[in-house]
């Protein structure tokens, strides 16, 4: 007997998860469904491949390699199916697209009417995951393309610039660099910012947008969501870098906060990154196009 994809994608959500609940809440199954899987696929292989406690799952040494094959097996079947897709036409069928939180909600409201627009044949599914998830959702073929910002390793993938996204300084009003026309890296010498909590690409992309700055994470919050930092910054408690597409998406409408752009700082890379293995790399190049007119609509 051979093992069945659905017995190895079980696998490699246990390995990411190392809890069954959360495995199977990924896996869209129940609990008992995902466990009874990782069980048969134990029998068949003969191995143990997880060791199970009360409050704890770990994968053995043998776990580990399989679910690292495993993720080669299933993007190379979800390649193989894509390879097939194409001969019925291009931008048919399903594509599965994952997006970092600073990115996706703020393109992507610009960007699925024009899909669903010019590729009607196209069933178009969405994720939003932080960057490391979204790394490993590709290279187990979870996921068909994401939309992520470098700088971050990609070894092992394609990608195609999209757009630089700079930063602009928020500040409460009064604050001593506030209605600044900018700020230079030196003008934050001594400064705490409040950034997203760790985990965010962005939490280290800013930090690193003026490496000779000397300004510091503010450890005493970390923020969720932009949405959030935008609103502790408008409540005076602190200031923080806000990448320039979720400012023209509009962040910071109807706050009370100044912004100055940021002179000399290191901006942030958005790329559309797919397997090298992956047969819509054509298809990806054009949805690359879409994604660039929508940055530029924001910023009309």
């Amino acid at each position: 007997m051979l093992p069945s994809l659905q017995q190895l994608r079980f696998l490699v959500a246990l390995a990411d998860e190392l809890h069954f609940g959360h495995a199977a809440d990924r896996c869209h199954v129940t609990q008992s469904t995902l466990s009874n899987g990782i069980k048969e696929l134990e029998a068949i292989l003969g191995v143990s491949l997880a060791e199970r406690s009360k409050r704890s799952v770990l994968l053995t040494p043998v776990g580990i390699e399989i679910a690292a094959r495993a993720r080669r097996l299933l993007a190379d079947a979800t390649d193989l199916v894509d390879s097939a897709q194409r001969h019925a036409g291009p931008f048919r069928g399903d594509l599965r697209l994952g997006a970092i939180p600073t990115v996706g909600p703020f393109l992507m409201p610009k960007v699925m009417p024009r899909l669903r627009e010019t590729y009607p044949d196209l069933r178009f599914y969405f994720r939003e995951e932080l960057t490391e998830s979204l790394d490993a959702g590709l290279k187990a073929g979870r996921l068909d393309a994401i939309l992520i910002a470098l700088p971050f390793p990609v070894e092992g993938l394609e990608t195609v610039d999209l757009f630089d996204d700079n930063y602009q300084l928020a500040t409460p009003l009064g604050h001593r660099l506030a209605d600044r026309k900018s700020v230079a890296g030196r003008d934050l010498a001594g400064e705490k910012l409040l950034l997203l909590e760790k985990g965010h690409c962005l939490q280290r992309h800013a930090l690193s947008a003026f490496p000779d700055s000397h300004a510091t994470q503010d450890d005493t919050f970390a923020a969720t969501s932009l949405v959030t930092l935008v609103s502790m910054v408008a409540e005076g408690l602190g200031i923080t870098l806000l990448p320039q597409l979720a400012i023209d998406a509009g962040v910071t409408h109807g706050n009370r906060l100044t912004l100055a752009p940021l002179v000399g700082a290191c901006p942030r890379s958005i790329v559309l990154a797919w397997r090298k293995t992956s047969a819509r790399a054509e298809e990806f190049s054009e949805l690359a196009k879409i994604f660039r007119q929508a940055r530029e609509d924001l910023r009309a």
